[in-house]
């Protein structure tokens, strides 16, 4: 993927990131916080965005997982 499509995507994972939190989803972004990066910083390395995407995609489908397990209960 080029920079320019990491960057997009990064954008579109932190819009689902601030819906969740806004909605009062028990969420955890710890490790995404803590890589204090932004979709915003267009001048952070690829791989920042690459690696900041892979963090904030796993920690938004670990949330789905918990969610669907205690809707199944």
């Amino acid at each position: 993927m080029k920079k320019e499509e990491l960057v997009h995507l990064h954008m579109l994972l932190a819009q689902l990131k601030k819906y969740c939190e806004e909605s009062g989803i028990g969420c955890d972004f710890e490790k995404y916080n803590e890589l204090e990066i932004s979709p915003f910083q267009v001048h952070r390395s690829k791989e920042e965005h690459k690696q900041a995407i892979f963090v904030l995609g796993t920690e938004l489908a670990s949330l789905t997982a918990k969610n669907n397990f205690l809707e199944s209960k």
